[in-house]
């Protein structure tokens, strides 16, 4: 049903149903959504929490992940992804955009947007893609004031520290940073670019009662585990974070060659989502149900979408 029906919405707050997600038995699938439409048909599929990354909403806007994009910006994309789905939202924080205040006031703006969770890294600006090279690291401590500052921020929202120290100084330096931001408030831990599946097993077993999300990235120095090996690891979610972006862009761009190859979009019709499947996606029949002034679509018999 439509969000806009007060009755249709969730009655306790999305941070709230995100813990909730959490303290059950199984790991949490989250996929990344890189819009409304990729957030319903995530839903459809039966997933109860979405994932909503940097890198998927800078590459959407034709940028680099490099910290760009602000915090209004991003609350753009949670607004749309809450309203469409209802389910709690994941976000990624980057640095927090700033130090204490800004980390405080992202958390504030996030929330009120509709997120569930957000991911802070331990990363200087500008930062970079966890998987790629080059990166540098805050000080520990300054990492922690920062989580601590978010953590009051927070009204019922998730706070999840992500660490990249694994690349940069060593495995044991991130268990270490980690134990730091758990203690300086920090819910869930997020141990970037791991590159072995021991690796995975020993950070679980450094961190025995903290909730772990493991990166499921494509083309990363991740190797490809599913969900229930990450689970066998001792991880408690596990996020895809550009599958969908990465998807959508491949099919782009093989429209638009065909389109400059045969003068037309007509040799792609058959990979395409038909009108009848987007209506029912978004709901036109619902929200046209809503007012009785608009007159009930009927689709054309035609395979024309114009």
């Amino acid at each position: 049903m439509p969000y806009l029906v007060a009755d249709e919405l969730p009655a306790e707050s999305a941070g709230k149903r995100f813990a909730q997600l959490l303290e059950r038995s199984g790991i949490l699938r989250i996929p990344g959504a890189h819009n409304g439409q990729a957030a319903l048909q995530a839903r459809a599929e039966g997933f109860e929490a979405l994932y909503l990354s940097g890198a998927a909403m800078t590459a959407s806007m034709g940028l680099p992940d490099l910290g760009i994009i602000t915090v209004d910006e991003v609350a753009f994309f949670i607004r749309q992804i809450a309203r469409a789905s209802g389910l709690p939202l994941l976000v990624d924080g980057d640095t927090g955009y700033g130090e204490a205040l800004n980390a405080m006031h992202m958390v504030r703006v996030f929330e009120e947007a509709g997120a569930g969770a957000v991911h802070l890294e331990d990363q200087v600006l500008p930062k970079k893609c966890g998987h790629l090279n080059g990166k540098t690291l805050v000080p520990a401590k300054e990492m922690a004031t920062k989580i601590a500052a978010a953590r009051k921020a927070s009204r019922d929202m998730v706070i999840v520290a992500r660490t990249d120290a694994a690349g940069v100084e060593g495995f044991d330096a991130a268990v270490e940073r980690a134990r730091i931001y758990v203690d300086a408030g920090a819910q869930a831990i997020f141990p970037e670019a791991l590159v072995t599946r021991d690796m995975f097993s020993a950070f679980a077993d450094a961190m025995p009662d903290v909730p772990l999300l493991a990166n499921m990235t494509e083309f990363g120095r991740t190797p490809f585990f599913t969900a229930s090996e990450f689970e066998d690891m001792g991880y408690r979610m596990v996020i895809w974070p550009v599958s969908s972006l990465r998807v959508a862009n491949k099919a782009q761009a093989q429209l638009y060659a065909s389109i400059r190859e045969h003068d037309g979009a007509h040799e792609m019709v058959g990979a395409m989502q038909t009108r009848a499947e987007l209506y029912d996606v978004i709901g036109l029949k619902d929200y046209e149900a809503l007012d009785a002034s608009i007159i009930a679509t009927v689709l054309p018999d035609q395979a024309s979408d114009s």
